[in-house]
């Protein structure tokens, strides 16, 4: 499918029928919510849509001020079914007994029996809970939270950041430690949600294999997949604590992909555009963000949270990247070359230079901070390179293989005289915590510079870091060579809990027991590293008091 006829599929698709509607409900409108009509009866639904099943539990997402994405997904007994009317129920208790909106909702085959509503007209800051209901079915109940109203007096933020989770790799234990922090304002999931790959090409668990069990190339294989994770008790327990705010790297396609074509894209796999158009599809089927529109066709988006931060959400993967480099001698490395696109580097610009909000926040997928390899192989004689095999060369898939474009930010974000610049990142299964500078190398030349910002890292749910004792020499050798590089944790899964008042912004990473604990269900902490950024500063502070939890009202 190509990209203008996805968008036109999704225009036109049944996502949410309004047929019972609040005040307030299914509408762009902002407004308090209304109660709910009463009459709805279920048994006629049910005469209508027998024998509907929620198997993939809820998730909400994309939270705003004044709405947020609902999602489910029904799973029919009959192969033949053409429709499905499912309810949607948002209250204002767990029990229901205040309930602000009801809607009936259709779905279908053309989406694979996904539901998705952007639940409209809702208070701003405000904790809501959801359900959904076909026939005598009755979906788990969700938490979800809507956001400060731009420009309102917001003290404190706190939310989580995790990518990057191989279901054949081990239990997905990362995302009930998120559910377990029931004080979080969102969840930001930076990609990799997915993996593309078959059964033994990527982990190998012998408890967890595969649906299908093949690499995923055409719709119907997406869809499976996203159907197998969903199944996943402790992803389950996380969407149904929290809202999440999404964007995809490039396992939600294939292995570095970029807007032409991919690594893991091969001969006898059809049409790229085909395939990339399609992996699109199933990802806003699956996932709780608003879909596309005409006007609004790409995934890069932004948000505020009251007067306190700013979010700009990147697409560094399918939007504008061009194909990654294979050598990092080539001199084309040093000419302007696109991992943005002119069009989203122009609104991300914009969205800097207007940003209101204290803090300015940048999700994305590929490390920003320079990594100087080359430098770092002179400190290792002797050793077998097969031991570094992630690190020994340049990483031509992140900002350092498009290092023109970078240098173009930065000397924006610094001619602008913009300040408490956050940007975080997911995609290598490891943790990082830097400075950012135009040039780092000045930092070992015993040059002062100032920094511009900071960068957090977020370690994987289950994909693999770097082994034993490799993890550990390549961490303390690191910054001898990238002094702008202050913290990193090569091999432990984990997320980063980032909590945000007017003083500092404080990344805190919290870590499985080992690396072996991914394998295993349960979970274990066995440390935590905390660094803060101070407001008008961009120089980490490192070990800095673990935050006080959040009003979970």
């Amino acid at each position: 499918m190509q990209r203008r006829h996805f968008l036109q599929y999704f225009s036109t698709a049944a996502v949410a029928v309004p047929i019972l509607t609040a005040c307030g409900g299914g509408g762009n409108s902002s407004g308090s919510a209304g109660s709910s009509e009463p009459g709805l009866n279920r048994a006629d639904l049910g005469q209508t849509t027998p024998n509907l099943r929620f198997l993939h539990g809820v998730a909400s997402g994309d939270p705003l001020d004044d709405r947020v994405i609902l999602w489910t997904r029904v799973t029919p007994e009959r192969d033949d079914l053409s429709s499905a009317a499912v309810v949607c129920e948002i209250a204002e208790d767990a029990d229901f007994s205040s309930l602000v909106l009801s809607e009936v909702l259709t779905t279908g085959p053309e989406r694979d029996f996904t539901v998705k509503f952007d639940a409209a007209g809702l208070a701003p800051d405000r904790r809501y809970w959801f359900r959904f209901m076909a026939g005598d079915s009755v979906s788990l109940v969700g938490r979800t939270r809507t956001l400060p109203q731009p420009g309102q007096p917001a003290e404190r933020l706190r939310f989580a950041v995790c990518s990057c989770s191989s279901y054949p790799h081990g239990y997905f234990s990362v995302y009930r430690m998120i559910a377990d922090r029931r004080d979080l304002d969102f969840v930001m999931h930076l990609g990799d949600y997915i993996y593309e790959y078959g059964d033994g090409q990527y982990g190998d668990h012998p408890e967890r294999p595969l649906d299908p069990p093949h690499e995923i190339i055409v719709l119907a294989d997406y869809r499976r997949r996203y159907a197998l994770y969903r199944q996943d008790e402790d992803l389950q327990a996380a969407h149904v604590m929290h809202p999440f705010v999404t964007v995809w790297d490039d396992h939600e396609s294939t292995n570095d992909s970029y807007r032409d074509g991919a690594e893991n894209h091969n001969p006898g796999e059809g049409d790229w555009f085909e395939r990339k158009a399609q992996a699109i599809q199933a990802y806003f089927e699956w996932m709780p963000i608003r879909p596309p529109t005409e006007a609004e066709d790409s995934i890069y988006r932004a948000f505020q949270y009251g007067d306190l931060a700013d979010f700009m959400m990147l697409d560094t993967r399918l939007e504008g990247r061009e194909q990654q480099l294979s050598n990092p001698l080539d001199p084309a490395r040093s000419s302007p070359r696109n991992l943005l696109g002119q069009t989203q580097k122009d609104w991300f610009k914009h969205k800097l230079a207007t940003a209101q909000g204290q803090w300015k926040f940048v999700g994305q997928q590929v490390m920003f901070a320079q990594l100087q390899i080359l430098e770092l192989q002179r400190l290792l004689p002797g050793v077998p390179t097969n031991e570094f095999s992630p690190l020994i060369a340049i990483n031509m898939d992140q900002w350092d293989g498009y290092p023109t474009e970078r240098e173009e930010i930065l000397d924006f974000v610094g001619d602008e005289g913009i300040d408490n610049l956050v940007i975080l990142t997911g995609d290598i299964h490891s943790s990082w915590a830097s400075e950012l500078y135009q040039n780092p190398a000045v930092l070992t030349a015993g040059v002062l510079n100032s920094p511009l910002g900071v960068e957090f890292v977020a370690p994987s749910v289950t994909s693999p870091g770097f082994p034993d004792g490799a993890a550990e020499l390549v961490s303390a050798l690191l910054p001898v060579v990238n002094p702008h590089i202050k913290y990193t944790d090569l091999k432990n899964h984990g997320f980063i809990l980032i909590d945000v008042d007017r003083q500092r912004t404080q990344a805190e990473y919290y870590y499985a027991a080992s690396i072996d604990d991914a394998a295993q269900r349960g979970i274990a902490m066995s440390k935590v590293k905390t660094l803060a950024v101070s407001s008008g500063s961009a120089r980490l502070r490192e070990d800095t008091p673990v935050s006080r939890p959040k009003s979970t009202l």
